[in-house]
């Protein structure tokens, strides 16, 4: 089992504003998309982040902090929940065989109108290893149901935003 990396100073990440493809923020500029997903420059923080949507309005989004030592998931919807932002929960991520365990942290009201989420931030490469290679994620929150994150394409998305970073 793996720990997510879990700390107050690396909360100054760049998941701070949604992008949907229906609501650009002015400090973000697409860099490209692949295989489903959509990478944009945050042009504030001098970033990149990958970030796709269902059929049904759900968004994961996944990038870097603003130093670029911590990566973030987050995930998205416009369906009610009971998310506040700022709460953390405990949350545990299965990727296959490997179990990740840390704390989410509840986003509203900052992010594009209507959305709630949380994210998990992490220093362990393997753990961003397995995002790219894996197909599933699959979270279990500690208070919602576990739901399953669609992550085909991601190996190539995270190439392409490697890429635009080291353009930065």
């Amino acid at each position: 089992m793996h720990k997510l990396m879990l700390t107050a100073g690396a909360a100054i990440i760049a998941a701070g504003t949604l992008v949907t493809t229906e609501a650009k923020a002015d400090t973000f500029e697409k860099f490209g998309d692949v295989e489903g997903w959509n990478v944009f420059i945050d042009k504030e923080k001098m970033s990149c982040l990958i970030e796709k949507s269902d059929d049904v309005g759900n968004v994961v989004q996944m990038g870097l902090t603003t130093d670029r030592a911590v990566a973030y998931v987050g995930v998205f919807t416009n369906q009610k929940t009971d998310v506040k932002k700022g709460d953390k929960e405990a949350v545990a991520i299965l990727l296959d065989d490997q179990l990740y365990v840390g704390e989410a942290t509840g986003m509203r009201g900052n992010i594009t109108k209507g959305y709630t989420g949380g994210y998990v931030l992490s220093d362990d490469p393997q753990f961003v290893d397995d995002v790219a290679q894996k197909y599933t994620m699959t979270v279990f929150p500690e208070k919602e149901y576990a739901f399953v994150v669609d992550l085909a394409g991601t190996k190539k998305a995270i190439e392409m935003a490697r890429k635009c970073n080291s353009g930065l």
